[in-house]
C-alpha cells in the first residue's frame, strides 16, 4: 500500500511551484545524527522547500524513531504540509499529533490546536472578478475555521499564540458577518422581512463589532415594523440612538421613533 507520506511527497513535488515553495529535484544530505538532520529540516522550512524538509524529517522519522527528534519530525513534516498548502493533510497530521503526544510542550502550549484552526482559516476563499464574491457562497468552511479558533482560545488561556488567533477570528467573524448581511439584504430586497428579522437577530448576536451594528439595527427596526412588531422596533431603534447618538442613522432612528405607534392592545 503507497503510504500516505509518499502520496505528500508527490504532491508537493507536482504542486510546489504553484503555491509559492521551491521546486525542483531539492537534493539533501543526511547527516549522521537525528539533531542534525532535524536542524537541516527547519531551515529548509525556513527556506520554503517544503520537499526538502519533508525527506529530512521522514528521513529521521525512519532511522531514529526512538529520538525526541523523531516526535518533533512528525510535527514538522505537518509544517510542511501547512506551508506547501496542503492544508486538509496538515490537518489531520496535527491531529494525530494531538492524539498520539497529548503531554507534549507543542500540544500543551496550543501551538498545534491553533495550527488547525489557522489551516481551516487558509482554505476561505478570496474574491476573484470572474466568481461570486465570498459572502454570497456557502459559509460551512467559514464556521469550521471559527468554531476550531475558539476552541483553542477557551482550550489554551495562556498560549502565546492566542493574539494571532484572535486576529484571524475577527477576520473570520467579518466574512460571517458579511454573509449574514447579504442574506438579510437579500430577503428585505424580495420582500419577506421575516427572513430579515431572523439573519439580522443572528447577525447580532455573534457578530457585534465588526462594522455593521448600526445598519443592521436601523434595517431590523424596520423588519420589525413590516411584520407589526412595533414594541420590539421601538427597543432596536432606541438602541441605535443610545449606542450611535451622532451616526448616520442616528437621525433616522429619531424620526422613526417619534412617528411609531404603539402596539394594538389585544
Amino acid at each position: 500500500m503507497i503510504s500516505q507520506r509518499f502520496l505528500f511527497i508527490v504532491t508537493l513535488v507536482l504542486g510546489t511551484a504553484a503555491c509559492g515553495g521551491k521546486s525542483g529535484d531539492s537534493a539533501v544530505e543526511y547527516s549522521v545524527s537525528a539533531q542534525k538532520n532535524y536542524d537541516k529540516g527547519l531551515k529548509e522550512l525556513d527556506n520554503k522547500d517544503w520537499i526538502a524538509a519533508s525527506k529530512y524529517f521522514g528521513f529521521i522519522k525512519s532511522r531514529f524513531p526512538y529520538s525526541k527528534y523523531a516526535v518533533l519530525a512528525e510535527l514538522r513534516l505537518a509544517d510542511a504540509e501547512f506551508g506547501a498548502e496542503q492544508y486538509l493533510e496538515a490537518i489531520d497530521s496535527y491531529r494525530l499529533f494531538i492524539k498520539f503526544h497529548p503531554t507534549h510542550e507543542m500540544v500543551a502550549n496550543g501551538y498545534s490546536t491553533f495550527r488547525i484552526g489557522e489551516a481551516y482559516y487558509k482554505q476561505l476563499s478570496g474574491d476573484f472578478w470572474l466568481f461570486p464574491p465570498s459572502y454570497e457562497k456557502d459559509q460551512s468552511a467559514t464556521e469550521d475555521a471559527a468554531t476550531e479558533l475558539k476552541t483553542f482560545l477557551d482550550k489554551y488561556p495562556d498560549s502565546p499564540y492566542r493574539p494571532r488567533a484572535k486576529e484571524i477570528l475577527v477576520n473570520v467573524g467579518k466574512r460571517l458577518a458579511d454573509h449574514e448581511w447579504y442574506v438579510a439584504r437579500y430577503y428585505w430586497d424580495r420582500g419577506k422581512p421575516m427572513g430579515t428579522v431572523i439573519r439580522l437577530r443572528r447577525l447580532l448576536e455573534r457578530y457585534r463589532g465588526v462594522g455593521y451594528d448600526e445598519e443592521a439595527l436601523w434595517l431590523l427596526g424596520r423588519a420589525y415594523v413590516a411584520v407589526a412588531m412595533n414594541d420590539r422596533a421601538r427597543g432596536v431603534w432606541q438602541e441605535l440612538v443610545d449606542k450611535f447618538p451622532k451616526g448616520s442613522r442616528a437621525g433616522d432612528a429619531r424620526s422613526a421613533l417619534g412617528g411609531l405607534r404603539p402596539a394594538a392592545k389585544q
